[in-house]
């Protein structure tokens, strides 16, 4: 099963379901840039998902999503993943997971890591066939904007009491993964007051990007 432009079909889980310590407790999904949310901007990274999951809380959207809260509450965000992946419906073989303070990421970011894993000389050798493929930003660091094969993911996953408060890297060790570098600025998250000014600067630059 194929999905645009002949990429293979995949899921999406969105993790918008943080408490936003840093600034101050405030929604991060319904924060603004650009007169859109972070979530609608989320959703649109993901155009091309077969389903899409949004683990946080409901809120009205243009698209049918489905909601969930990991349980307990603010479990983590390996929790939050996999509560996610457990209410996708469909098998696709990829399953795509975006944070939702990430308002750079576009529906070619995920287009280019669903294609890193397969590249040929990639993390899974000459032959490609990586685990996932990983968004890295210029300095090396891996970022929570990711495709993971489906087999795999469900191969490394935790037991419930184990997945509360591991994190993403943890829950990933094992598994082979594309690095994907960033363009621009896909890899800047918005943890901080400043960091949401300066991606409402960012984004008011005229680009052509829409899905």
């Amino acid at each position: 099963m194929t999905g645009t432009g002949g990429l293979l079909s995949y899921g999406a889980v969105v993790l918008a379901g943080g408490q936003g310590a840093r600034l101050g407790g405030f929604d991060k999904a319904s924060a603004e840039v650009e007169g859109r949310t972070m979530l609608e901007l989320a959703l649109d990274a993901v155009v091309d998902a077969a389903e899409v999951v949004v683990v946080g809380e409901q809120v009205p959207t243009e698209r049918p999503v489905t909601f969930v809260l990991e349980s307990p509450r603010y479990g983590g965000p390996v929790a939050a993943l996999l509560t996610g992946f457990d209410l996708l419906l469909r098998s696709t073989p990829l399953v795509v997971v975006t944070a939702v303070d990430m308002p750079h990421l576009t529906h070619r970011t995920v287009r280019r890591l669903c294609e890193g894993l397969e590249a040929p000389g990639g993390a899974g050798g000459q032959h490609g066939e990586a685990d996932g493929a990983v968004l890295v930003g210029p300095d090396g660091r891996r970022h929570l904007a990711l495709v993971l094969r489906r087999e795999r993911l469900s191969a490394v996953r935790p037991d419930l009491e184990g997945q509360h408060g591991m994190s993403v890297r943890d829950l990933l060790a094992d598994l082979d993964l594309a690095e994907v570098a960033s363009v621009g600025d896909e890899h800047r998250d918005v943890d901080t007051w400043a960091d949401l000014r300066d991606a409402r600067a960012e984004r008011s630059t005229p680009c052509d990007d829409a899905p």
